[in-house]
């Protein structure tokens, strides 16, 4: 099984088929991003973007990667001029994380939200992000993220 790791063409042997995405990424690549939550898709920490969509790495076969690009956290800024995509700079400057645990689903559900739509208003940030749990409160704090985001990709940041 062959796949696009953040930019990168990974091999997987097939043994590891029926595995979780998740533990794939974290066990056999040693990436830290998603994390481990709830592991029935519920929680949001897992989220990974497979062909630029939100995809729960918790509930995903390895084997539904075969042949598609899957961006983790870690590989969500490349190509950008300092590393960071603008949904992690405008998270860094808006002090958003608490504890920190729900932050890969936060900003991975950020960023393809607004891949898909630089203006989403109100109505559509919030039945996107509503999804992914976060229990420090940081709503605030994730909507002022966005809103700085949203700046800074019309600034082409």
């Amino acid at each position: 099984m062959r796949f696009q790791l953040n930019g990168t063409p990974v091999e997987i042997p097939s043994s590891m088929a029926d595995d979780r995405l998740l533990w794939l990424l974290r066990d056999h690549f040693a990436l830290n991003g998603p994390k481990y939550g709830c592991g029935s898709g519920v929680c949001g920490a897992c989220v990974v973007l497979v062909d630029g969509e939100p995809q729960r790495a918790c509930l995903m076969a390895a084997a539904d990667a075969d042949g598609r690009k899957v961006v983790t956290l870690e590989g969500l800024g490349a190509g950008h001029a300092d590393g960071l995509h603008p949904v992690q700079r405008a998270w860094i400057e808006a002090s958003v994380p608490q504890c920190g645990y729900c932050q890969n689903g936060q900003v991975m559900t950020a960023a393809a939200l607004l891949a898909a739509n630089p203006d989403a208003g109100e109505d559509e940030i919030a039945a996107a992000m509503d999804d992914v749990v976060c229990r420090c409160g940081t709503q605030t704090r994730i909507r002022a993220a966005l809103a700085l985001a949203q700046d800074k990709l019309r600034e082409g940041a």
